[in-house]
């Protein structure tokens, strides 16, 4: 009894280092490689840089009071379109107490002036008439008296001016009103009623009623960063995508590059400028955020393979073209313009029904999106 276990067991030891060995063998054997492959198709192929900027009107103005006071009425608000002329507030003008004492002793002055002038005037015409005075001599003194009038009408709209900010002979009341003084909306109204403001003057650029801009003309304005500009040209193409405007694209065409850069954030960029092409229904508003894509370079249904798909071997491109079930021959193609992700076939031995290994470093069959730049061969190591 004892001689069969041991004879089982035995067998049992034997059976198992034979499975060991069987299942060692079969992971060492290799599994056969099999490469995937993909097709050239007919496709548009968009070389592009990126712009980042807004959107903005192309004219805008800050409306600014004429006279310094405080705002006592305000008649518009932002979104109102208003034409030239039409009125955006109130201003009550603060008198300042200097120049009214000035003022009010420079209208007695005239006043002294004038009624001395007078009384000449009214005795010399009594000597004329009883032939004492000659009618030259009366002539002066009618002259001397016109004079002091006119004085003391410019002392009076004088002091007028400095208490009330008009004249009666302008038709205006005590307070001035601020005019819009060009056709748009009014975007932004930065004061509100009790707001003192300014005038405009040699020191000071006033303080802004109001801002009108004309929203039916906006434009793209952008910076470009120094490495791109030299391939940006005025009159390229842009696809603006605003930020706030969600499956929508407005196009543009570019019209101005600024001649200098400015650093920002460490690099040097340059403004650019675009006149957009606004769509009917879709409401643009002043300062949205916006990218552009200004197009370089663009060919339209061309033969195209993805560009991770080539390789290159001293400096010459090639693919591996199927010929029989995983068997590749190699193919030089020329290649054309290239946006990133997919480039140009020119005047190549592969057609669209041909299948193109896909190499290991080939990345994903369907890689995301990525920005412009030209076929290249990698650096060699």
């Amino acid at each position: 009894m004892k001689k069969i276990l041991a004879i089982i067991l035995g067998l049992l030891v034997v059976l198992s280092i034979l499975a060991a060995f069987a299942y060692l063998y079969k992971k060492s054997q290799a599994k056969p490689v099999v490469f995937q492959t993909e097709s050239a198709e007919v496709a548009d192929i968009v070389k592009k840089t990126v712009a980042t900027g807004s959107i903005v009107p192309r004219r805008s103005v800050e409306v600014k009071p004429k006279v310094t006071g405080v705002i006592s009425e305000i008649y518009v608000e932002p979104g109102k379109v208003v034409k030239m002329g039409d009125p955006l507030g109130k201003i009550s003008i603060i008198p300042d107490a200097r120049e009214i004492n000035a003022a009010d002793s420079t209208v007695r002055t005239a006043q002294i002036g004038f009624d001395n002038a007078k009384r000449e005037l009214e005795r010399n015409e009594a000597l004329f008439k009883q032939g004492v005075v000659a009618e030259a001599e009366l002539q002066k003194f009618r002259t001397d008296y016109a004079m002091a009038q006119q004085q003391l009408t410019v002392a009076g709209s004088t002091l007028q001016l400095v208490r009330e900010g008009a004249t009666r002979a302008q038709g205006k009341s005590s307070t001035l009103i601020v005019t819009a003084t060009a056709p748009g909306m009014v975007i932004d109204v930065p004061v509100k009623e009790g707001f003192s403001v300014i005038q405009a003057n040699n020191f000071n650029p006033g303080t802004t009623v109001a801002v009108i801009a004309d929203m039916d003309d906006m434009i793209f304005d952008g910076r470009v960063d120094e490495a791109e500009v030299a391939k940006v040209k005025e009159g390229m193409k842009l696809a603006i995508k605003v930020g706030a405007i969600e499956n929508d694209k407005l196009d543009g065409k570019l019209e101005y590059i600024s001649p200098q850069g400015k650093l920002q954030d460490g690099a040097i960029q340059f403004e650019i400028k675009a006149a957009v092409k606004l769509k009917s229904g879709l409401q643009v508003r002043a300062n949205y955020s916006a990218n552009a894509d200004i197009v370089l370079d663009e060919k339209k249904q061309v033969l195209a393979i993805r560009e991770a798909l080539v390789q290159y071997d001293n400096g010459k491109s090639f693919v591996e073209v199927e010929t029989t079930p995983q068997t590749f021959v190699k193919r030089d193609v020329k290649l054309g313009l290239s946006d990133g992700i997919k480039v140009e076939l020119l005047d190549n031995p592969v057609t669209k029904a041909d299948k193109i290994k896909i190499p290991d470093n080939a990345g994903p069959a369907a890689p995301g999106p990525g920005s412009g730049s030209a076929a290249k061969p990698p650096a060699k190591k």
